[in-house]
Order: structure tokens, then C-alpha cells, then sequence
């Protein structure tokens, strides 16, 4: 992306197992911008992992971390892209933050892809596993994602680098237009 794309933030949320970190890091490596991880941002405004909070104080004590990662990473200079939590969709201050951002990109998935891509479940909740859970909570949040998001794209049957040129069109696109 070009000079005029420098003052941008890129904002990706989806469900876990949509690619948010894989397609995030593809991201920062194509464009040269950084790129800032959920997992990583609470550990810097936490000075702990997030799978120790949720264990020693509960899924509330990891949201807030989380809803402060995000508001840490919203303040950092651009270019850069943000992989947010996924709950995030689900807190009003959080959802403020995320309107005022230019570019939000919703990585959808169905849930049968987003459950074969966790796999086992290793550093993910202990319900990641769960189909019917990632059903439903699938079926709670699209709408909340689809209405926020500044371009929503289809993950299932895209690789990480079909989806990160899907991002770099849109936004070269948009610059092009601003001229």
C-alpha cells in the first residue's frame, strides 16, 4: 500500500479460527506496517497471558484486558493492523473505538471452518472445541460484525495471502478514490 494508505489503521475481527493473527502478520509483512496481536497486547498491558487471567479470574478479568488492549493498540501511531479480540463486537466502548476507525475487516467463517481450524484447542478457551457452541456463537455475532465492518470477506475457501490481497485491493482502492 502507498504513501497515502500511511495514516491507516486496519482493524480485523472475526470469531477465533478465522485468521485474524495468520492474516494479520501476512498483512504486516506485505505492507511493511506493524502489526499489533490481541494475545500480545494484553501481555503488554497486563504483564500476563491472557490464558492465566481467564484461569486465575475469570472470562469478565480477560475481557477487560482485552477491551484495554484495544484501546491501547486504537492510540498507537499508524500504519498499523489490529487483531482485536473476537468478543470485542459484544462491548459498546469497544464498538465506539471501532467506528471511528477507517477500516475494519470482518474475516467471516462458517462454523465448521473455524472448528477444523482450531483444531485441538490448544491456548484457545476450553469450549473452542465445541461446534454447537461456535454455532451459536456464530448465529449471536455475524450481524454484529456485518454492521460494523468496513469490508467483510468470505474465509472458508480463501488462503491467507488470497485474503490479504482482498485487503490491500479495498484500501488501495479507497485511497485512489480520496484523490
Amino acid at each position: 500500500m502507498g504513501e497515502s494508505s500511511a495514516d491507516l489503521r486496519v482493524v480485523l475481527l472475526g470469531m477465533m479460527g478465522s485468521g485474524k493473527t495468520t492474516v494479520g502478520r501476512e498483512l504486516a509483512e506485505r505492507t511493511g506496517w506493524r502489526y499489533a496481536d490481541n494475545d500480545e497486547l494484553v501481555r503488554l498491558v497486563t504483564g500476563r497471558e491472557p490464558d492465566e487471567i481467564d484461569a486465575a479470574e475469570g472470562e469478565d478479568a480477560l475481557h477487560v484486558a482485552e477491551g484495554a488492549a484495544l484501546r491501547h493498540a486504537l492510540a498507537m501511531p499508524p500504519p498499523l493492523i489490529v487483531g482485536a479480540a473476537a468478543w470485542v463486537i459484544l462491548d459498546p466502548s469497544s464498538v465506539e473505538r471501532l467506528r471511528s476507525q477507517p477500516w475494519v475487516v470482518y474475516l467471516r467463517g462458517q462454523p465448521e471452518t473455524l472448528h477444523a481450524r482450531i483444531g485441538s484447542g490448544v491456548g484457545r478457551r476450553d469450549d473452542a472445541t465445541d461446534l454447537e457452541w461456535l454455532r451459536r456463537r456464530s448465529d449471536e455475532r455475524d450481524h454484529l460484525y456485518r454492521e460494523l465492518a468496513t469490508l467483510t470477506i468470505d474465509v472458508d475457501d480463501l488462503g491467507p495471502a488470497q485474503i490479504v490481497d482482498r485487503i490491500i485491493e479495498a484500501v488501495e482502492a479507497e485511497v485512489r478514490d480520496r484523490r
